[in-house]
Parts: structure tokens; C-alpha cells; sequence
């Protein structure tokens, strides 16, 4: 198995001859690079970059596969205290390389299609694509650690994080009732 490694994951290659020669590429690529990943996070430090791993080859059935590990420290907006949340992403994944949706239709269901030209494949568009995929939708702090934990206790009656119990007459929707039989 050849191995080339570089500080900086090379942009563009030719990932068809990368997995006729079963090799790997590990290297980094600066956040600021990644404006589309840069923008759905809340920051990251100065000079911060993606650690990535990728391993080209053919399977069994002689499909080229790419797989690969992302690893990057980032800054997530807390959506409990709206505040920034240190986070490391990761992300480990196996994609099927192909020139058209034909051949993207004929993959297995545990291959993800990575559509590319016959030559050439944009390494850098892949990894934010990646990367973008395991954002957590709604991140939160652990609720110990969020700077709003005070403030989530003044709305629980006695302080304590456990639910109060619900009442079998209780209906959130009575307040209605009482507005419907009223006259305009």
C-alpha cells in the first residue's frame, strides 16, 4: 500500500488512480478554506484546520471506494444558552466513486455515491460536504455545563430538574374551552 501524507491534503486528484494503487492520503485543510462549513458553525480558533485521513481502493466487486476519518475542533452555538460550545467533530464514512447517477443508482444501500469527473475529484468539497453531515442539528451544552442552567432552574417550581407530575384533570387546552363559550 503506497502512503503519501503532506501537511496540506492536496485539493484536487485523481481518485481513480489512487485506488488502483490502494493508497492513502492524510493531511489537513484550513477551516478558512471551508466557507460553507465556516458559516453553519458559531467560529473556531485562528489557524484551526480538519485533520483528514482517506484511504482509496477496490472492494471485492472491483468498486472504487473511498474511505475516510475527519477529525476538527470547532465552536458550535449552543441552542439552549445561544452561547459558543467547544465540540470536536468526527466523522467516519465510506463512499462509492462514480462519474453518473446511473452508476450511483447501482451502488449498494451502505455505500454513499462520491460523484466525480473521470479524472479528477475535489477532495476539499468532499470533506466540508462530510463535515456538514455531522453537525449536530440542534447542539447543546451538557445541561451542568450551560451557562442558562441557572436560569432553567427559576422556571421549575422548587429548583430541581425533575418534571412535575401531571395531574389526570389536567388539560393544557382548558383555558379554551372557557374562550369558546364566551359571547363576542
Amino acid at each position: 500500500m503506497s502512503n503519501a501524507s503532506s501537511a496540506e491534503l492536496p485539493k484536487i486528484v485523481d481518485p481513480y488512480k489512487l485506488a488502483e494503487h490502494n493508497s492513502v492520503l492524510e493531511g489537513e485543510i484550513p477551516l478558512s478554506a471551508l466557507s460553507r462549513f465556516r458559516e453553519a458553525v458559531f467560529g473556531f480558533e485562528d489557524g484551526a484546520v480538519c485533520r483528514v485521513k482517506l484511504s482509496f481502493y477496490k472492494d471485492s466487486e472491483r468498486r472504487r471506494i473511498v474511505s475516510g476519518e475527519l477529525e476538527v475542533p470547532v465552536n458550535l452555538e449552543c441552542q439552549r444558552c445561544m452561547g459558543p460550545m467547544k465540540s470536536v467533530l468526527v466523522s467516519r464514512f465510506v463512499l462509492g466513486l462514480v462519474t453518473s447517477d446511473e452508476q450511483a443508482q447501482g451502488l449498494p444501500k451502505d455505500l454513499e455515491p462520491f460523484l466525480t469527473d473521470d479524472f479528477s475529484a475535489d477532495l476539499w468539497s468532499m470533506t466540508e460536504d462530510e463535515l456538514l453531515l455531522v453537525l449536530a442539528p440542534y447542539p447543546l451544552h451538557d445541561r451542568g455545563e450551560c451557562p442558562a442552567n441557572e436560569d432553567l432552574k427559576a422556571y421549575e417550581p422548587d429548583g430541581s430538574s425533575e418534571k412535575p407530575e401531571k395531574k389526570a384533570g389536567d388539560n393544557p387546552f382548558s383555558v379554551l374551552a372557557g374562550l369558546k363559550n364566551t359571547k363576542h
